[in-house]
């Protein structure tokens, strides 16, 4: 099942797709909260309150022309992988890690689809890097790796779009990382149950203006999903509504000879097979 969350006015309201349409849930079953993190909180079933939803004529619009959020507007959390692909770390002349390359984006810092990225006045060395986002369904702590799947709630397309000069002023890469409006999430969310466990075997591409940047599958990862989890949560509690950003295969910009940078009037793509088809446009950061 496919979930949205689409903007009404100030607010933002969790929807489900149906075809050409999506449905408000909050609309047409009134006890599950408008707040997609809210009601994965609460311990809402979503994909039965999607079904009931898709059995209503209440809260229907076009999926055209709906302004998007964010999938999960206002995580608690987004924890980011650097380095999580073979490919990519040896074209950024680094052997496999020993440990994941964490690293925490703030809430300022996401991007719906559809919505322009401003390249910032500072920088011109603005790059893309297509990932997969987990969403985390309910709350998680000293996760057993071959229980860890149980708490993801779906799925989604990243871009974490990266100012590198700034993401190389320091060892930590998180300044570089939180530009406003830079991390790009959606514009669908899949529940798990739609897709293979753990997210595993799907192509997963960019696009820039067109030309496939990067080309690769979500098996190539150096710490897939379950792992990831079970290490994060040796350390610190995952709950629900949390995003995990998977990493990025090679291809990016910085490490092409010679190298790519995003500009104004650019058109970015991550397309994720099964997941879908995240878009946005750059644009120069205003005065």
């Amino acid at each position: 099942m496919k979930f949205v969350t689409y903007r009404n006015g100030k607010e933002n309201r969790l929807a489900v797709v149906d075809g050409d349409q999506i449905v408000d849930i909050n609309r047409a079953v009134p006890e599950v909260p408008a707040d997609v993190r809210a009601a994965l909180a609460d311990g809402v079933d979503l994909v039965a309150a999607g079904r009931r939803a898709l059995d209503s004529t209440a809260g229907r619009r076009p999926l055209a022309g709906a302004a998007l959020a964010p999938v999960v507007p206002e995580p608690g959390k987004t924890v980011c992988l650097g380095l999580n692909y073979y490919d990519h770390a040896a074209e950024s002349g680094r052997e496999k890690p020993v440990y994941p390359w964490f690293f925490l984006r703030g809430t300022t810092s996401l991007l719906a689809h559809g919505e322009a990225s401003p390249r910032p006045r500072v920088s011109e060395k603005f790059d893309y890097e297509a990932e997969l986002a987990v969403v985390i369904g309910r709350r998680a702590r000293h996760v057993r790796r071959e229980d860890a799947l149980d708490y993801v709630f779906g799925y989604a397309c990243f871009n974490d779009i990266s100012v590198r000069d700034y993401q190389k002023r320091t060892p930590q890469w998180t300044i570089g990382k939180n530009f406003d409006r830079t991390g790009a999430l959606g514009p669908v969310l899949v529940s798990a149950d739609e897709l293979p466990a753990g997210g595993v075997g799907l192509s997963i591409q960019s696009r820039l203006n067109g030309q496939v940047m990067q080309d690769a599958n979500t098996k190539d990862m150096i710490w897939d999903v379950a792992e990831t989890i079970a290490l994060l949560t040796e350390c610190l509690t995952l709950e629900p509504g949390d995003v995990i950003a998977m990493g990025t295969p090679a291809g990016v910009g910085q490490s092409r000879t010679p190298p790519v940078w995003m500009k104004a009037g650019d058109t970015i793509e991550v397309e994720i097979e099964g997941v879908g088809l995240l878009r946005n446009t750059i644009e120069d950061e205003q005065p």
